[in-house]
């Protein structure tokens, strides 16, 4: 039963990992700011990508925290 959760854990981290690189690549890469002037424009699309990708970080290792304290509280109390 240990083995089971400790391989579903790291499945989990690994569809985290590419899921949420191919929804940044789709969805956040298409992101652009037009109106404020050329280089103005970059920069603030810039920063919108990097504040959802920061966000996205965040999630995935809360997400997996979560996940491995219930493995190995599961485990220590096996």
């Amino acid at each position: 039963m240990g083995h089971f959760l400790i391989y579903s854990f790291l499945a989990i981290m690994w569809l985290l990992i590419l899921g949420g690189g191919g929804m940044v690549v789709a969805l956040v890469s298409q992101i652009s700011v037009q109106g404020y002037g050329e280089q103005i424009d970059f920069l603030i699309g810039s920063a919108i990508k990097a504040v959802i990708a920061l966000v996205l970080v965040v999630s995935w290792i809360l997400i997996l925290t979560k996940f491995k304290d219930k493995i190995f509280y599961k485990q220590i109390r096996l």
